[in-house]
């Protein structure tokens, strides 16, 4: 009994082997048939992308042709009322972005200007600090005898002017000052 069971099992074993490589040709066979039609698709659909492409590349060519104003002879009415349309759409575009590009310069122009503007005015206080501060001393040191004078303009020892309402900038410089004479000369000049 041994003997038969042993027997059968081994037979089933061998049955179920072939079974088994019988299902597994035919599962291959039929995942290659597959691969072969997904690989035809593919050559298809590449074959199709690249008629479309070149035909895209031509239309654009010669769309471009007809936007500049050439190959303009096979075209009807119709076709060239729709080009002027498209070229005047696209004038506007571009129309539209230089005048934007435009105020944009114009409006950092203007904030320049502005901060320009800005620092000419604190510039301005700085200078008509320094100018009061420099009649101050001038005041300080020569004293107000040439300050109240009529044309209100006053002379340094060196020849250069002080003026009030000037708006040219006046340099000092600290100096020793220069010593006087007060020699009496040797023959004195009768008056009289």
């Amino acid at each position: 009994m041994k003997s038969v069971i042993e027997r059968y099992n081994k037979s089933k074993e061998e049955h179920h082997q072939q079974g088994n490589s019988a299902s597994e040709v035919k599962f291959w066979q039929r995942e290659a048939a597959i691969l072969r039609q997904q690989l035809q698709n593919l050559q298809e659909n590449h074959r199709g992308m690249c008629y479309v492409g070149c035909l895209l590349y031509i239309c654009q060519y010669n769309n471009n042709r007809q936007m500049m104003g050439e190959e303009l002879s096979g075209l009807s009415v119709k076709d060239l009322q729709n080009l002027e349309n498209q070229l005047e759409m696209s004038l506007r575009g571009v129309r539209m972005k230089k005048e934007q590009i435009l105020m944009d310069e114009i409006q950092e122009l203007n904030r320049k200007g502005n901060l320009i503007h800005q620092e000419n005015v604190e510039l301005y206080k700085k200078v008509n600090l320094i100018r009061q501060e420099n009649m101050e001393l001038y005041k300080k040191v020569y004293g107000t005898r040439d300050a109240n004078g009529p044309n209100r303009n006053t002379f340094l020892a060196n020849g250069l002017g002080v003026e009030e309402d000037s708006h040219v900038p006046v340099h000092l410089q600290l100096s020793q000052p220069e010593q006087q004479s007060y020699e009496t000369p040797a023959r004195a000049t009768k008056l009289g």
